[in-house]
């Protein structure tokens, strides 16, 4: 039996993909993909993920929870330079490279927090809620409904960084680092939740060889991916960060809850720094015996990177 999903993310092009892969994945029920600010204003990840799917058509659509959310700020102390991570270098203005879609605009807009309650109480125990953004919904939706969490079947993040460091600061992911209150009132719940850090979704890579490979066979569902937006991001990544491959950090948190076999986890007790100008949005991991157990997460920190490479493989072949 499909496992029922959400996904809140800010698209962004790696939201994107993974977006589309889940919708097109036939062990996932895609229930519903919300919007949340954080790469783009929430606006703009409203209309990036019907874009989205409008062009993957799927025989099933999800619900879908609209933002007019600004744009997060990232401190000018900690504005990224040349060779670290800037969304807007990244993925482009608007978030979806230089590409435009059209798309139908939603008649009667739900704001995704409320979405994400109403969902998890028509289904209780029964979905997964994968956030690719910041937790901004996520709290919001703890504070329209106290047993929102409890209701999840499990809380999937990705988000947070250790020994790899930081993609804004030194010592901050991206996702943590601009909305960490929200991210800390969500890691000290007392759900199932799984933390997928930067250590861990940055091992798994798209090489131009393997794109080509994929690409020679890419279905009609994905075809604005193969022929736009991951080409932009593949040379967005070499010309900004100097590097060969893209990292598939969404596509390796979708993976987790499609396989989770290929991956590693263990329990942490842990907490989010929440000043400093060098700390803030920092994920604080506790290795003492006397780590506060209310705080402890699920933390992945092993992933096999063929088996996420096999299942991204597996879908598009599926799709064709």
């Amino acid at each position: 039996m499909p496992r029922k999903l959400i996904i809140d993310a800010d698209p962004g092009i790696g939201d994107a993909f993974a977006i589309a892969l889940a919708a097109l994945d036939p062990g996932l029920e895609l229930v519903g993909v919300t919007a949340v600010p954080g790469c783009v204003a929430g606006a703009v990840a409203t209309r990036n993920i019907l874009a989205v799917m409008e062009s993957v058509d799927p025989d099933r659509r999800p619900r879908f929870g609209a933002s007019s959310g600004m744009r997060p700020a990232i401190r000018t102390d900690d504005r990224p330079s040349h060779g670290t991570f800037d969304p807007i270098r990244l993925t482009g203005d608007y978030g979806l490279g230089t590409s435009e879609l059209p798309f139908a605009e939603l008649h009667h807009p739900r704001e995704s927090a409320r979405l994400m309650v109403d969902l998890v109480r028509a289904h209780p125990h029964e979905i997964t809620l994968l956030t690719l953004g910041p937790l901004t919904n996520v709290a919001i939706a703890c504070e329209l409904a106290s047993d929102f969490l409890d209701n999840l079947q499990r809380l999937v993040i990705l988000g947070g960084a250790f020994q790899k460091g930081g993609n804004v600061t030194a010592s901050a992911e991206f996702n943590i680092h601009v909305d960490p209150e929200s991210a800390r009132t969500v890691l000290r719940s007392s759900t199932m939740r799984t933390l997928l850090p930067l250590d861990v979704v940055t091992q798994p890579v798209l090489t131009f060889e393997h794109f080509d490979r994929l690409r020679q066979n890419r279905p009609l569902a994905l075809r604005w991916f193969f022929d736009e937006l991951l080409p932009f991001s593949l040379r967005a990544h070499h010309e900004q960060l100097g590097l060969e491959s893209l990292p598939l950090q969404e596509v390796t948190a979708l993976a987790f809850v499609a396989e989770p076999r290929h991956f590693h986890t263990r329990s942490l007790a842990l907490d989010i720094e929440l000043e400093g100008s060098l700390t803030r949005g920092a994920t604080i991991p506790d290795y003492r015996r006397t780590g506060h157990s209310s705080c402890r997460v699920d933390v992945a920190d092993a992933v096999d990177p063929q088996g996420v490479l096999d299942y991204l493989t597996q879908i598009i072949k599926s799709a064709v």
